[in-house]
C-alpha cells in the first residue's frame, strides 16, 4: 500500500478533524442533555394519564400510585428550571470555547497545501478540539448528575407501568375472563417446561397472576407445514392450559438454567386438591420477583393497597359455600373463590348455585 504524500495526508487530517469541529457544534449547544430534559419532561407529565388508563382497564392495586405520579410532577416543577439555568449557562461558556477554533480553521485551510506550515496549526487546533470534547462530556456528566437520583426513580415507575401495561393487554386478548372481582396482578411471557426441563415444542404463552389465581394460556404460532426446512403454513394457537387458586400454591423453587444460567425458572407445587401438582416456567423475568408476587397475592398481601375496595358482598357469598354437597352429601373439595356463582360436586356431579 502507498504511503500518502504530505500533502495528501495533511488535507485527509483537516478533513478530520472539520468534521469534528462540525460535530461540536452541535454538542457545545448541550441538545444531547437538552433532548434528555426535555424526554424526562414528557414522562414525568404523563404519567398520571397512563395510570388513569390502567385504571380504566381493570387494575386495582396499589393505590399510591396517584400520589407517587403527582409527587414526581411537584419534584420535578421545583427541578426543572435550574436544570434548564444550568444548561443555557454552560451552553454560552462552551459556544465561545469553540469560536477560536471555529475561526483559525479557514486559516487551516489556506495552509492545507503547505504540509510543514500547516502541521504545527494542526496540532494546535486538534488538542483544543480534544479538550473541548472532554468539557463538553464532563459539563453533560455534571447536568446527568442534577437530576439522576430523580431519573432512576422514574425509570423505575416507567418500567413499572409498562408491566401493568403488558398485564392489561393480554387480559383484554386472553380466551378467558376473570372472575368477577377478580384482578389482574401480574403477567409475564413464559414457556411451560412440561417435563420439568424445558424441550422444543413446550408450549409457549403468558403467565398470569391476579389475587385469585395462577394461570398459564398458550398463545403462540405452531408451524404446521415446511417446504425444504421453510416455515411455509403457521397455526396460530390460543388456549388456557392452566389455572389453580393461587391458595393451593404449597413450594416455590427458582433456578437459573440455560447454557448461560441466565435463564429464570420457577416451579410451582400445589397442595392437594388442585387440578395439577407441580408446573415449571421458563419466565421473561426475574424469577425472585415472581416468588415474592406469588407469596403476596397467597397470603392477601395486595388487599390492602386496593384503590377499589373488595366488594364485600361476594366475599361474604364465597364464605357462605356450602361445605357438603346437598344432593349426595360429600364434601366439596373445590376451593370456592370470590366471584364464583356455582360450584361442582366431583362425587355425583351436582351442581352447586351459590
Amino acid at each position: 500500500m502507498a504511503t500518502p504524500v504530505p500533502v495528501q495526508q495533511i488535507a485527509e487530517d483537516i478533513r478530520r478533524l472539520q468534521s469534528k469541529v462540525s460535530d461540536l457544534q452541535g454538542s457545545v449547544r448541550l441538545a444531547k442533555a437538552r433532548d434528555a430534559v426535555e424526554d424526562l419532561q414528557t414522562t414525568v407529565n404523563s404519567t398520571a394519564q397512563r395510570i388513569a388508563t390502567l385504571r380504566t382497564l381493570g387494575y386495582v392495586f396499589e393505590k399510591d400510585l396517584e400520589n407517587q405520579a403527582q409527587a414526581f410532577v411537584e419534584s420535578w416543577a421545583l427541578l426543572y428550571p435550574n436544570l434548564q439555568s444550568q444548561i443555557n449557562s454552560q451552553s454560552t461558556t462552551l459556544m465561545n470555547s469553540l469560536r477560536p477554533i471555529e475561526m483559525q480553521m479557514p486559516q487551516l485551510n489556506v495552509m492545507a497545501g503547505n504540509p510543514a506550515a500547516a502541521r504545527g496549526l494542526l496540532g494546535s487546533i486538534q488538542s483544543a478540539v480534544v479538550m473541548l470534547e472532554d468539557k463538553v462530556l464532563a459539563t453533560e456528566k455534571t447536568i446527568e448528575g442534577m437530576y439522576d437520583q430523580f431519573n432512576n426513580q422514574v425509570y423505575q415507575l416507567t418500567k413499572h407501568l409498562n408491566e401493568i401495561e403488558y398485564l392489561a393487554t393480554q387480559l383484554a386478548e386472553a380466551t378467558f375472563q376473570l372472575l368477577p372481582t377478580e384482578s389482574g396482578i401480574a403477567a409475564i411471557k413464559a414457556v411451560w417446561c412440561k417435563t420439568g426441563k424445558e424441550q422444543k415444542g413446550d408450549p409457549e404463552g403468558v403467565l398470569f397472576l391476579t389475587d385469585q389465581r395462577i394461570l398459564f394460556e398458550q398463545k403462540e404460532e405452531i408451524v404446521t407445514k415446511k417446504v425444504l426446512f421453510v416455515a411455509t403454513e403457521k397455526q396460530k394457537v390460543q388456549q388456557l392450559q392452566i389455572e389453580c387458586s393461587v391458595i393451593l400454591v404449597d413450594k416455590m423453587e427458582t433456578s437459573k438454567q440455560g447454557m448461560m444460567k441466565n435463564e429464570d425458572h420457577i416451579e410451582i407445587r400445589f397442595a392437594s386438591g388442585a387440578p395439577v401438582e407441580m408446573v415449571h416456567f421458563h419466565i421473561w423475568q426475574d424469577n425472585a420477583t415472581w416468588l415474592q408476587l406469588i407469596n403476596r397475592a397467597k397470603s392477601r398481601g395486595f388487599d390492602n393497597g386496593r384503590a377499589v375496595a373488595i366488594d364485600q358482598t361476594a366475599v361474604e357469598k364465597a364464605k357462605a359455600a356450602p361445605v357438603q354437597c346437598p344432593n349426595c352429601g360429600g364434601t366439596i373439595t373445590e376451593v370456592v373463590m370470590r366471584g364464583m356463582d356455582r360450584i361442582k360436586c366431583e362425587y355425583c356431579g351436582f351442581v352447586i348455585r351459590l
